[in-house]
């Protein structure tokens, strides 16, 4: 495992010597320390990452060439997917089947965006002009220099869906890994050099975000910021990057809502309520938490709901067998027993879960099944991001509508029933930017992602993601041999 910093294609030591601690959280134990990054690393992240991109082969190669590094690193993730996924497990908690099935995803979003990268070579619209006397035609260039801040929930998947389009596009990027998970997007640097990429293409600094996440955030060498995380945080970013007019994309929060109509199948309502809230020990942002069901179901539901929620085993994610594993650290684990806590206060029934009593050590949180909130508590209108549901009755397709609109939240939505028609029809009606029908969580490297409000802008995956780090220029050419004419008659 890694405890330097990728810089310049070279593994370089913190200058103040600053190393945090990596915690497993099911154990406690300190197992590992990674770098911290300062303001000088920053400083030579932004200027290796400018001259690669300024000056380097990278921009300049073609498409079909930056595919070759991309499938390379691609195959990397691969060939190590079973110590990446434990090394990941340990550092996040997550179930071991989880990390490899993420670890999977993340070697095909290179795969994908190696494709897309092809596709580029010779991209170019011809433009219809009005006047005859010109031709014009757009084409599509790398943006620049990017950041990339990625969340702890998942680490190596959130730095790839960033890192492999912009480094399509033929970008350079600085990843800044969150501070509590970055021993896999280090070994992203490994993988990198085994792929031969360019000296510069790619910088990983780890370390404190309010340190070098804001340096990077404020350098006026930096073309774009690309962030999944907090509302708050993003809201932060968006305000520094417009003093130098950085491009600005941002994954925030979410509090989805998951509607289940009367005539569902009752068996593939839990299931796929239990996938929207419990996967990942529920540290999921488009997490379809708020669960509303349509009245005459309701009470099966719920019993149905509880009865299996109980059976889900919690455990070390090293475990076999372990389907919700301990929260990310100490303070998500705080905040979360505090949600709920709140909720009894404000009214709201634990139908089952709340604090797990069963371990002498790590950060542990049953499945939690919250009833009766009101409309207004903080339980159903805050994100929890912990393996908390929070279910109520309705009683008409208007209600299930309005109510699941009702949040400053727009990230994703489901709905569940017999009927397309009506499946179709609150599905156009949701305003969010993801939407599932008769399921909840499925993502796809090929589709975009990305949220209404005030859970973010712009979208990630798919050919849009690719748009994140490409600007688009106009070339217009005079074809007429007469004089222009205008000032010289």
């Amino acid at each position: 495992m890694q405890n330097k910093l990728f810089i310049d294609g070279q593994w370089v030591a913190p200058s103040d010597g600053t190393m945090l601690p990596v915690i497993d959280p099911a154990t406690e134990e300190v197992f590992h320390h990674i770098a911290a990054a300062g303001l000088v690393e920053a400083e030579l992240a932004v200027r290796a990452a400018r001259e690669a991109f300024d000056y380097g082969p990278w921009p300049r190669l073609t498409g079909k060439e930056r595919a070759k590094y991309l499938r390379a690193m691609a195959e990397g993730i691969r060939d190590r997917l079973p110590d990446l996924a434990r090394m990941e497990t340990r550092d996040n908690g997550k179930p071991l089947p989880e990390s490899e099935w993420d670890l999977s995803d993340a070697a095909g979003c290179f795969d994908f965006y190696a494709d897309l990268a092809e596709e580029l070579d010779g991209e170019v619209e011809e433009v219809k002009l009005a006047d005859a006397r010109f031709v014009s035609k757009a084409v599509r260039e790398p943006l620049g220099v990017t950041v990339a801040i990625v969340p702890w929930n998942y680490p190596l998947l959130m730095a790839s869906w960033k890192i492999a389009p912009a480094l399509a596009a033929g970008c350079t990027m600085i990843l800044k890994p969150a501070e509590t998970t970055s021993l896999t997007a280090l070994e992203l640097g490994v993988i990198a050099e085994a792929a031969g990429l360019p000296r510069g293409v790619l910088n990983i600094l780890s370390g404190k975000g309010s340190v070098v996440g804001q340096a990077l955030v404020e350098h006026p060498q930096v073309d774009k910021v690309a962030f999944t995380g907090s509302g708050p945080v993003g809201s932060r970013i968006m305000a520094t990057g417009a003093k130098d007019i950085k491009r600005i994309s941002l994954e925030l929060g979410g509090k989805s809502p998951f509607v289940v109509f009367a005539d569902s199948d009752i068996e593939k309502a839990v299931e796929w309520i239990m996938f929207g809230t419990f996967w990942n020990q529920g540290q999921v942002c488009s997490a379809t938490s708020r669960v509303l069901v349509e009245a005459p179901l309701y009470p099966r539901l719920l019993e149905r709901l509880v009865e299996e929620a109980k059976k889900i085993r919690v455990g070390n994610g090293l475990d076999a067998g372990t389907l919700l594993g301990p929260l990310v650290n100490k303070g998500q684990y705080e905040d979360v027993l505090r949600h709920i806590d709140r909720a009894v206060e404000q009214g709201a029934t634990i139908a089952c879960g709340g604090r797990h009593d069963g371990f002498d050590r790590g950060f542990w949180v049953a499945p939690t099944i919250l009833t009766d909130m009101a409309l207004d508590s903080d339980a159903w209108v805050e994100e929890i991001f912990g393996p908390v549901v929070c279910i109520r009755p309705f009683e008409t397709e208007e209600e299930a509508i309005r109510l699941a609109n009702d949040s400053r939240f727009g990230l994703a939505a489901a709905v569940m029933s017999a009927d397309d028609e009506r499946c179709e029809r609150v599905a156009a009606a949701f305003r969010a930017g993801i939407v599932w029908i008769n399921c909840s969580q499925p993502t796809f490297t090929e589709a975009p992602w990305g949220g209404y409000k005030q859970s973010g802008i712009g979208r990630e995956l798919g050919r849009w993601g690719l748009d994140n780090y490409l600007e688009t220029k106009q070339i217009t050419r005079l074809v007429s041999e007469e004089p222009w004419g205008w000032y010289l008659k």
